[in-house]
């Protein structure tokens, strides 16, 4: 029986039966799984009216307000679960995420605390410790964790992946680039390791090895318009002009109007001596000038100069 028709069968029991708990639970847990949190909603808060004591169901409510994206009742509800089981640490480590989602990042630290000093081998929760400490700015204090955690699972390519951007902010490139390395062994098609190799190529002047990995990003995420800025600016110091405004145009096509990408393409029409083009890509920068990190008052002023 699939779980629609076992869905359907629950509903037509508790249409006999209200008080068919045992229904009810098992009702709210597959509609929940199914994907229909509101449904999912009405069911638990009943249950936790009448079973006031029972942790699993708050502990379910939690995941129903998170999938609703309600963080202050997911994170009331985990406390409930908590309070009521102290020892169940999937309550804790949720509750730890919702933490995090709230950018309340000691208070999750304080949950993943709470789940090692029950199951210290927990990659998860070490790897959640750490990215709250990255994103707190703390990376020596991150690439400990994320170390943990890969200690503990070395298939985790978020930790691989973090750790690699922390040696890149630290200026350890080949640490990074090993670490980025590492992600694509384990994962081909995830594209921002491709992009931040790109990046570090880029930056020590490796333009074909840059190259080669800013197409395999643009390959798999075609609307990575950092990846298409980077690869026009390649094209442009190569001399390869027209590749360089074919790039920015694709992405203004994948990536939709940007004011950055206008007057990029703008620079590129002027050294191709595309001279209406180029106007026609600066008038462009200043229309969606809410995208253009260039003041548009010099924009406007480097306009009206070539127009005079």
């Amino acid at each position: 029986m699939s779980k629609i028709d076992r869905i359907e069968d629950l509903q037509n029991i508790l249409q006999k039966d209200q008080t068919n708990f045992q229904a009810r639970r098992e009702l709210a847990v597959l509609l929940l799984d199914c994907g229909y949190p509101e449904e999912a909603k009405q069911h638990f808060l009943y249950l936790s009216k009448i079973f006031n004591n029972d942790s699993d169901i708050f502990y379910n409510l939690g995941i129903t307000y998170e999938k609703l994206k309600d963080l202050n009742k997911a994170e009331s509800a985990y406390k409930k679960a908590v309070s009521l089981a102290p020892e169940q640490i999937d309550a804790y480590y949720n509750l730890g995420l919702v933490y995090i989602d709230k950018k309340m990042y000691e208070q999750a630290v304080d949950c993943f605390e709470n789940v090692l000093a029950k199951d210290n081998n927990d990659s998860n929760s070490y790897f959640s410790i750490g990215l709250c400490y990255f994103k707190e700015g703390k990376l020596d204090g991150a690439k400990y964790y994320f170390q943990r955690t890969i200690d503990l699972n070395d298939e985790d390519i978020y930790a691989h992946f973090y750790l690699g951007n922390i040696y890149k902010e630290q200026g350890d490139n080949k640490a990074a680039k090993e670490k980025f390395e590492k992600v694509l062994e384990l994962s081909p098609d995830y594209s921002w390791a491709y992009f931040n190799l790109a990046s570090i190529y880029y930056e020590e002047g490796d333009f074909d090895s840059a190259s080669q990995n800013l197409e395999k990003t643009l390959d798999l995420n075609p609307k990575d318009i950092e990846a298409y800025k980077i690869y026009a600016q390649i094209m442009t110091k190569e001399g390869k002009l027209d590749k360089a405004a074919f790039i920015m145009e694709q992405s203004i096509d994948n990536c939709g109007a940007n004011g950055d990408s206008y007057y990029i393409l703008a620079q590129i029409q002027k050294l191709r001596k595309a001279n209406d083009e180029y106007v026609k890509c600066l008038n462009y920068a200043l229309k969606f000038n809410n995208s253009l990190t260039v003041s548009p008052k010099i924009v406007k002023n480097e306009l009206d100069k070539f127009l005079s």
